[in-house]
């Protein structure tokens, strides 16, 4: 499932609000290398200019990313208008590809939002498995969605760019386990660095604030 194993699970809880910075003088502020990771080579962003990007990554067979889906959710409503907000499905083994194509074949297809949080529901809750092709096409027709669009998108050039680009820039983030958290192309975070993936949501948004800042 992940390359580091979290000792950590996620719980949903409601989100607080955005922390700025004078919210760090009556505590110690997160460090690097204790809280989050300062990447050595600046990773790829799309998120225009003015904007700070922030990623999550994550995979849908992942109890923890499950768990952390309504509270990432949750955040995502709330962000400022300077921060531009994606999801980033990972492929650590060559058997995650089919979900990775999952994701982005929704993606095109304008269905994230009605679909993303039922997949995770769908491994969790139903326990159904969703780990190949078929079976996720399966899954997809009962949700209301035609198959043969489905695996045209599934089964396409753009998608599978997409997805081996997701894998490169997991790798340029140096994520070790999911979910993950990547800002503006220069820093990491996750549950073992953050100690929890709600706390990692707080040192993100202090990552946020000081790029914003211009440190």
């Amino acid at each position: 499932m992940k390359r580091r194993d979290f000792s950590l699970a996620c719980s949903a809880v409601a989100g607080a609000a955005w922390v700025q910075s004078p919210a760090w003088a009556q505590q110690k502020p997160p460090e690097s290398g204790t809280d989050y990771l300062k990447l050595d080579k600046p990773a790829a962003v799309e998120a225009p200019a003015g904007k700070i990007e922030i990623i999550e990554f994550f995979w849908y067979s992942c109890p923890h990313c499950n768990a952390f889906e309504p509270t990432f959710a949750a955040w995502m409503k709330r962000v400022p208008k300077d921060v531009s907000v994606r999801r980033v499905p990972v492929s650590f083994r060559d058997d995650f590809v089919p979900q990775q194509r999952l994701f982005y074949a929704l993606e095109a297809m304008g269905l994230l939002d009605k679909l993303h949080a039922k997949v995770f529901t769908a491994i969790h809750v139903e326990k159904l498995s969703l780990a190949r092709a078929d079976a996720i096409a399966d899954w997809v027709v009962k949700q209301g969605v035609d198959k043969a669009k489905f695996l045209e998108q599934f089964n396409s050039f753009a998608v599978a760019t997409k997805a081996t680009r997701g894998t490169q820039l997991q790798n340029a983030y140096k994520v070790e386990g999911v979910p993950a958290l990547g800002v503006g192309g220069r820093f990491s975070t996750d549950g073992t660095y953050a100690k929890s993936m709600e706390r990692a949501l707080v040192v993100a948004e202090f990552l946020a604030n000081q790029i914003r800042s211009g440190r």
